[in-house]
């Protein structure tokens, strides 16, 4: 019975070394293959990061469009980090075929879970083919307006004159329409005033247009343009149009409104308001 049991306990010794044998050779290996992930996603991290300053600089070299240059970079991005994934899922001993066939049955499945971004993206692309707005240009759409930062792949942001940032789903934003403030180099500036009933509208006419010519940032070769425009209920609207350069807009409409307050007070023409008037018995 003895030489049973120490049959027995020598077999056990054995099996308990081939386990721990097993057992380092195994860890062995994931920490061989968790090291060569490390390396590869480091590496390829950097790699990445050098390969976009080249294209990003090349971009710039060849004068391309600011919005198509920052939208490419995004797919070119995305795209380089889904290589650098499989490389990884490699390293670590799953098949990447399998992984990619297994990708592309989930394919359909999640394009359909997807529609939104995927029309995201489809609006990306139709912006930039048609070119209704760049980066840096003014908008107004979707009920917001700021100057465009940014077309991604799937959202356009915004920054409006407060420095707020709103972000528009390109889907939304190619189906809408769109008024692109910047589009022309020169906007015309519309400023109304009103006037009471007894004031002499050629000597207020010519006011507002000596107020208009003394401001630099108008454009003097342009027509200035004065007339009555509304002959309201307490007072005569008098409204001006001058025309500036796109980026002076906002200076010279709120310099303007000031400036024609100040021009009316000097000459002692009111600018009427609502009143009433009490009689009691």
């Amino acid at each position: 019975m003895y030489p049973l049991l120490s049959m027995t306990l020598n077999e056990a010794e054995t099996y308990t070394g081939i386990i721990i044998n097993r057992l380092l050779s195994a860890s062995l290996e994931i920490v061989k293959k968790l090291i060569i992930v490390l390396l590869i996603w480091v590496i390829g991290k950097k790699l990445i990061k050098i390969l976009l300053n080249i294209i990003s600089k090349t971009f710039a070299r060849t004068g391309m469009d600011l919005s198509l240059s920052k939208f490419l970079m995004s797919l070119i991005k995305f795209s380089l980090y889904a290589v650098l994934a499989v490389m990884i899922i490699g390293a670590l001993g799953i098949e990447t075929t399998s992984l990619i066939t297994l990708i592309g049955s989930l394919g359909l499945t999640v394009g359909l879970s997807l529609q939104g971004s995927l029309s995201n993206f489809a609006g990306g692309v139709l912006i930039l083919l048609f070119k209704p707005f760049k980066v840096g240009d003014y908008i107004v759409a979707c009920g917001c307006e700021g100057t465009v930062q940014v077309i991604d792949l799937l959202y356009t942001k915004l920054y409006t004159v407060d420095n707020k940032m709103v972000t528009i789903p390109n889907g939304t934003l190619a189906n809408s329409n769109i008024t692109n403030v910047a589009a022309q180099p020169e906007r015309r500036v519309d400023v109304s005033i009103d006037v009471s009933y007894d004031t002499d509208l050629k000597k207020a006419k010519t006011i507002l247009e000596n107020t208009i010519r003394a401001n630099e940032m108008v454009l003097k070769d342009h027509d200035i343009t004065i007339f009555v425009d509304v002959l309201g209920a307490s007072g005569i609207t008098l409204t001006t149009r001058c025309w500036v350069k796109s980026e002076n807009y906002w200076t010279v409409l709120w310099d303007l409104r000031e400036k024609f307050k100040e021009a009316m007070d000097e000459n002692k023409i009111s600018i009427p308001f609502p009143q009433m008037d009490v009689h009691m018995k």
